[in-house]
């Protein structure tokens, strides 16, 4: 109760901002409209934070004014990836982020995101949306004033590897590398002899320039060129071993979710479905795009020598058999639902 309590002070000045800004009347004014905020978790020019914007707008479209989502770039209401603990304080009442920035609440959030031997993007949202997962999910929040819905995942094509000033040849350039690489991949990395650490992704291009890391994961190579990433790292590493997906989830608030009446919760429901598809296919094809504009820009676009492949894949399957055996036993229901789904999966290709 502390820790939340603390919380609500930290961010107290800028929910007076988001209070007082002004809101859009509904379409017909004889209801008072219910007034919603929320929040991505990248910088403006990152296509989620866009897609999270064009989601919140269309909602309240939808709606006729009757429900008005505002939406609030990362970072601009509550410290960056603090975005759920504010949802669970009623600050925002929805936001869209990856699960991995939540490992300091849950050690399973880190299952459900860009992870080394994760799901593929179909796979995932499949899984989430129809193998149980939005429901293992939600059980891993229980005790939190969050939850989530099939829909609200968007898989996302793969992550880049690195975009690295370093040129690596084999697993020798991993050990030492400075990287910036979050949740689990960022573990596992370390194991493996990577120095690690977490940096706000709307901080990376300015950290490679001062030579504070020499390489980082972020997200797609859409999304990453749009951040002109190819600016401040020669080299970009695509592979899928340590993120075949790189999923982000809307989230909102219980107490909020439950005023709603049943129409505007389809609305929401339907809104958040069809902007989650949408981005995740944009990505797909912006990211074939991109890799054609990161090397007119000079840079070189490389697969992950096999030998760091296998290393980090073994590596993960290690990491993952041993916290199912250590961490709360949602941990290993989610783990062995993801890789049974993921078996079952493979077998019909």
């Amino acid at each position: 109760m502390l820790v939340r309590k603390t919380f609500l002070s930290m961010v107290g000045l800028g929910l007076a901002a988001v209070i007082a800004a002004p809101f859009a009347a509904p379409a017909n004014a004889a209801d008072k409209p219910i007034i919603w905020r929320s929040s991505g978790h990248g910088p403006a020019s990152d296509p989620s934070q866009i897609y999270h914007d064009k989601l919140c707008n269309a909602i309240t479209k939808a709606s006729g004014g009757r429900l008005v989502v505002k939406p609030f770039v990362g970072g601009s209401v509550v410290p960056a990836y603090k975005e759920l603990d504010a949802v669970d304080q009623g600050v925002l009442q929805m936001a869209y982020t990856c699960p991995m920035y939540n490992l300091d609440k849950w050690s399973a959030a880190g299952l459900i995101s860009s992870r080394p031997g994760g799901l593929p993007g179909e796979a995932l949202r499949t899984w989430f949306d129809f193998g149980g997962g939005a429901d293992l999910m939600n059980k891993m929040m229980d005790g939190y004033n969050v939850m989530t819905f099939p829909g609200a995942l968007s898989p996302l094509p793969e992550e880049v590897f690195f975009h690295s000033k370093v040129k690596l040849t084999s697993m020798s350039d991993i050990k030492g590398l400075k990287a910036r690489c979050m949740g689990d991949g960022g573990e596992i990395l370390k194991r493996m002899g990577a120095a690690t650490v977490i940096i706000p992704g709307g901080e990376l291009y300015e950290a490679m320039q001062r030579g504070t890391i020499d390489a980082f994961e972020y997200s797609t190579l859409a999304s990453n060129w749009n951040m002109h990433f190819n600016e401040v790292a020669k080299y970009v590493y695509i592979s899928p071993t340590r993120a075949p997906s790189d999923p982000q989830v809307f989230f909102v608030n219980k107490d909020a979710w439950n005023k709603l009446p049943e129409d505007l919760k389809e609305i929401v429901h339907a809104e958040i479905a069809k902007i989650t598809q949408e981005q995740h296919q944009y990505l797909v094809a912006e990211s074939i795009k991109a890799v054609d504009k990161f090397r007119a820009a000079g840079n070189e676009v490389l697969r992950v020598p096999k030998d760091i492949e296998v290393a980090l894949q073994a590596e993960a399957d290690k990491f993952y058999e041993e916290k199912s055996k250590t961490e709360k036993p949602i941990f290993g229901e989610i783990y062995h639902s993801m890789k049974s789904f993921g078996d079952a999966y493979n077998a019909t290709k």
